[in-house]
């Protein structure tokens, strides 16, 4: 009897023990995975994540133009065009699976929000994609040269979803720009997929300035806003106001989310930009995000970054959705000297905690408002993350 009590004592302890190892293991390789996810093929996927007016679009065009990307802009578009009658949180998981299909080139899943007869000029804003208006999709702009929009409207138009498949299997990085996600949860599936090496830019922008150029375009998103209110009655007066609401809670979500105690899958693969900072200093900025997810700068780059952030004036209504060239300081103050006190005001009120935690600075008078010699940017620490990769292969030299 004593013996088998010591036999079954072991027995208990080895069980034990075995446990706590497939534990630890388990442990070691999750965090080895999130540390080494590349993808098989080698593609690096980039999601740029914002909001309506947030500069997004510049950014966009920072990625498109480069010669190794291939870049779509808001895939999810065509979701909440189709399904309009529903609100933001029963749309996200149709806007994951898509996203889910763009980044591996898989363009089959558009059709289900596509008319019967479709080709590229279905996509929205496809034109504003170079790989697009680049061979093999078209002939119009050589390999290395920026596209043109107006003229690639004209020239591109008849591409076939097959095609543009093909095209985007060519480019060792798929860029969507998105500004139709306000958590990062639905996207966790993505982030798991070995097929796929996600990374996260998630850009910001003062919310007063985001109300003085939604303000601008007010009618363009009568739909989105019903959205993103879940299609809530609400006094005309006060949509503006609780949309931004909405965004800047999305954007406290997003940040925490990312930062304070992110699964291990996450870490190292976000990051967030200030529009304002990528204005002040547009080359600093946008080297640190192509150094993040694996690109590199050339010379004709830099001259175009220096060129559309160096023109002159602000950009009219007309130029609200257009890359044109102009000031890009002046534009991330014009809401100080043209948006009215009193909603300035109701904005800060409203987002008030997102502006603290993302560095902006309220003020408390019109007089402070419109001293533009006063800085309202707190300044950011250095973005610190985990794992970066030295260089990616492009899988055409392979």
């Amino acid at each position: 009897m004593p013996r088998c009590r010591v036999n079954l004592c072991a027995m208990i302890s080895l069980v034990v023990l075995q446990g706590v190892a497939v534990v630890l293991f388990c442990g070691w390789y999750v965090q080895l995975y999130s540390c080494n996810s590349t993808s098989p093929n080698g593609k690096v996927h980039v999601l740029l994540l914002s909001s309506w007016r947030s500069g997004s679009s510049f950014l966009g065009q920072v990625f498109s133009q480069h010669p190794s990307v291939f870049y779509l802009m808001e895939p999810a578009w065509h979701v909440w065009t189709k399904l309009e009658k529903h609100g933001a949180r029963a749309l996200r998981m149709a806007v994951r699976d898509l996203l889910h299909s763009v980044f591996q080139c898989d363009f089959s899943v558009m059709e289900a929000y596509l008319p019967r007869q479709h080709n590229s000029s279905s996509l929205f804003m496809w034109s504003h994609s170079r790989a697009l208006c680049s061979p093999p999709a078209c002939p119009l702009t050589p390999q290395g040269q920026f596209s043109n929009q107006t003229h690639c409207l004209q020239a591109c138009d008849g591409t076939s979803l097959q095609r543009v498949e093909d095209t985007c299997g060519a480019y060792s990085h798929v860029v969507l720009k998105e500004v139709r996600f306000f958590e990062l949860e639905s996207l966790y599936p993505l982030f798991q997929d070995p097929n796929l090496d996600l990374r996260i830019i998630h850009l910001v922008r003062d919310p007063r300035a985001v109300m003085r150029s939604r303000e601008e375009s007010a009618k363009a998103f009568e739909r989105d806003n019903g959205i993103v209110l879940e299609q809530r009655n609400v006094a005309a007066a006060e949509v503006q106001y609780q949309v931004m609401q909405e965004i800047c809670q999305s954007h406290v979500r997003l940040n925490e989310r990312a930062i304070l105690k992110p699964p291990a899958f996450l870490k190292g693969r976000y990051k967030m930009v200030r529009y304002e900072d990528m204005a002040h200093d547009p080359l600093r900025e946008i080297l640190a995000m192509y150094e993040f997810v694996g690109l590199e700068m050339t010379e004709q780059l830099e001259e175009w970054i220096y060129k559309v952030t160096h023109g002159k004036g602000k950009g009219s209504k007309k130029e609200a959705f257009k890359i044109t060239s102009r000031n890009a300081v002046d534009i991330s103050q014009a809401w100080r000297t043209t948006l009215a006190h009193n909603k300035v005001r109701r904005v800060q009120e409203v987002c008030r905690g997102a502006m603290s935690l993302l560095g902006y600075r309220t003020v408390s008078s019109e007089k402070e408002q419109k001293r533009l010699n006063m800085d309202l940017l707190v300044p950011q620490e250095p973005y610190q993350f985990s794992w970066l990769p030295s260089k990616t292969e492009d899988p055409r030299k392979s």
